[in-house]
């Protein structure tokens, strides 16, 4: 990272990014063509859960390539300056790599959904046992993740 005063590398401040983010963006390539999506998410113990259908571009490029780079950012706001280069944002944000496995199991689909579900409302969740079978849920597994923070400070 360019400037080591704004890398995170505590992994509870990171973990905690996460858990307040409510979108990730997850960047996925195709030969050479990038494809970026937002989606609904979960993170729970170094892994992240979504769910998708299980057609579209999103899950065409996985079945290809299930390598993934993905993005989150909270705290966001504008930091106005008194000339245009001067202008600047706060943020806390994390940027990662990792591995896009399908799964498979009722079992490992409710858990994934659970996590996924946790991240935005409180328990008990259900779920019908033909949308369990119907459902595409995705675990990523974290290869490397860093965290950035700014507080706007514009360096001349």
């Amino acid at each position: 990272m360019r400037k080591k005063e704004r890398e995170i590398n505590d992994k509870k401040e990171i973990g905690a990014i996460l858990k307040k983010a409510t979108v990730m963006r997850i960047a996925l390539s195709k030969g050479d063509m990038p494809y970026i999506v937002p989606i609904a998410f979960g993170y729970k113990e170094g892994v992240i859960y979504f769910h998708s259908s299980r057609k579209g571009m999103k899950m065409d490029i996985i079945g290809q390539n299930n390598n993934i780079c993905f993005e989150v950012e909270t705290d966001v706001a504008l930091v106005e300056g008194e000339k245009p280069c001067n202008f600047n944002f706060e943020y806390r944000s994390v940027i990662g790599f990792g591995t896009a496995h399908i799964l498979d199991s009722d079992e490992e689909k409710r858990k994934g959904f659970d996590i996924i579900m946790a991240h935005y409302a409180d328990p008990p969740f259900e779920y019908k046992p033909q949308g369990l079978k119907a459902a595409c849920v995705v675990k990523i597994e974290i290869d490397c993740i860093k965290g950035k923070k700014s507080d706007g400070t514009t360096f001349a």
